[in-house]
């Protein structure tokens, strides 16, 4: 199957000149914004008028020319009709979140997500605002359809899981969203290009821009991709989530990003040709690694049937050490003695990030809700990088094997 180049799309996107006619968009750093006629504020109070309802733009929280701009970039990268930058991941999903659901509501949650938002689901929620959430495994669509309930407002995924690597089964669970009036939420932070889960069937994506879209971890940053209603609703004066928590992206560091975004598609498409690679190389090693690009790895036909294929399998593989003491005695060789990468969370940087999951990113998440996840003590998350060559770093990482006791059922390739 075909799947949308986002890409495509975008270049028809980005014929917005400067202030004075520069290449790049301005960067329009006011907090706040001229109203050339006094009676034309009540009606953009009212949410009657906006940038593009022949208003103008009231107050940063609000919006701003640059974020703004931004927000058309993401909505043509995953085909929504509208799109809000936020000042992280989690006050995009946050948002989007308390958006859908009132006070009492349940949602259903994948069992495999990012630390944060375990935390988010299972432990501030519940407390602060009666919120509930069921979670499930995502894969098992039996299991998700029969743990929807009447006060259900939203099945919540990861495009691909964190760490787990498993894959959002999205045109599925969008078919069982639908039959029960409910929202389907994907994020797709391990994903852009390569899963438009928009065409596939979301109603809502979300992203964490600090890891592969930004590139060079130096922005804390987020997204919320989705029709323009629902990006209304969050700007509501009175019960707008983005609006009245006001986690508001810095115009400069929308800058920043978007000129990042043309340079996604060469990244990603060289993070996934040396993860493969990599994964390739391990597995002839018989170690335990999970990729998407494996043919044995248990959901490679279905992100092979989902996927943009000109981007691969993405750049993130695990690599299950056993125990917490090996995976780390090889994150310390790797980092300290090989300069393989660094031993730090986050991913999508130019140069590789790794991490022991369960200590680290999932460590919110309790010893039994690991288990049910599949995330084992010894599991280690890396995000591949791109510096260095392809051998040099392969050299470096079977040293490192060897060094903690790794011994080659079939030798190293």
């Amino acid at each position: 199957m075909k799947h949308r180049n986002p890409i495509e799309v975008m270049a028809n996107t980005r014929h917005e000149f400067g202030e004075h006619g520069g290449v790049n968009m301005s960067v329009e750093a006011s907090t706040t914004f001229t109203v050339m006629h006094p009676d034309t504020m009540p009606e953009i109070f009212c949410g009657e008028k906006g940038p593009e309802q022949g208003g103008c733009y009231l107050y940063g929280r609000h919006f701003n020319p640059t974020v703004y701009n931004l927000g058309k970039q993401l909505a043509a990268l995953e085909g929504t009709e509208a799109a809000y930058c936020t000042a992280s991941g989690m006050a995009a999903i946050s948002a989007t979140l308390l958006q859908l659901c009132d006070a009492g509501d349940h949602i259903v949650s994948s069992n495999a997500v990012y630390g944060g938002t375990y935390a988010l689901l299972h432990d501030l929620l519940p407390p602060k605002t009666g919120i509930r959430t069921a979670l499930v495994d995502i894969t098992d669509l039996k299991a998700v359809e029969a743990t929807i309930t009447d006060r259900t407002r939203a099945i919540y995924t990861e495009s691909v899981a964190n760490p787990t690597l498993r894959i959002a089964n999205i045109p599925a669970l969008s078919r069982i969203a639908r039959r029960h009036g409910i929202k389907l939420v994907v994020d797709n932070t391990f994903s852009p290009l390569l899963l438009n889960p928009h065409e596939l069937g979301a109603d809502i994506v979300v992203h964490s821009m600090t890891k592969f879209i930004s590139g060079a971890s130096d922005h804390i940053a987020g997204a919320i991709c989705a029709d323009g209603g629902f990006i209304q609703q969050l700007m509501d004066l009175h019960t707008g989530m983005l609006m009245i928590l006001g986690p508001t992206m810095d115009p400069q560091v929308a800058f920043n990003i978007s000129l990042r975004i043309p340079h996604l598609p060469l990244r990603m498409t060289e993070h996934g040709r040396r993860t493969q690679v990599i994964a390739e190389r391990l597995q002839a090693m018989d170690m335990a690694v999970t990729y998407p690009g494996l043919p044995d790895y248990p959901d490679h036909r279905l992100f092979s049937e989902l996927h943009c294929a000109d981007y691969g399998y993405g750049g993130i593989l695990t690599l299950d050490m056993g125990t917490e003491d090996r995976a780390n005695a090889l994150l310390d060789l790797l980092q300290n003695t090989y300069h393989f990468g660094y031993v730090a969370v986050s991913l999508g940087y130019f140069d590789t990030l790794m991490s022991c999951s369960g200590s680290s990113t999932s460590s919110e998440m309790t010893d039994e809700d690991k288990v049910a996840a599949h995330i084992s003590p010894g599991l280690v998350r890396m995000s591949i990088g791109y510096t260095g060559t392809l051998e040099q770093r392969w050299q470096q990482l079977t040293e490192a094997l060897s060094r903690v006791g790794i011994v080659p059922a079939k030798g190293i390739p």
